[in-house]
């Protein structure tokens, strides 16, 4: 779960956090549209966080958090040797 967590965290453009628990590995395939349109029966229709829960059963859910980050507060060209 700990791919596919990264890979939907580029999606949807904000950090994804696993609280499934789940360990092991899986294979699936997940049919969604970039545009989404919600109101389609199609799955390939189906915007990313309707096919999640309609095809995979997961949710996602929007929380506040802690996380890390790193935060540059100065940055220099090397000089030569």
């Amino acid at each position: 779960m700990e791919s596919f967590v990264n890979l939907l965290a580029r999606f949807v453009d904000r950090p994804v956090a696993d609280q499934t628990g789940l360990s092991a590995s899986y294979d699936f395939t997940l049919e969604w549209s970039p545009d989404g349109d919600t109101a389609s029966s199609d799955a390939a229709g189906a915007s990313l966080y309707t096919a999640l829960q309609e095809q995979l059963g997961l949710k996602l859910e929007s929380q506040k958090g802690r996380m890390e980050i790193v935060a540059i507060d100065h940055a220099e060209k090397p000089t030569g040797n």
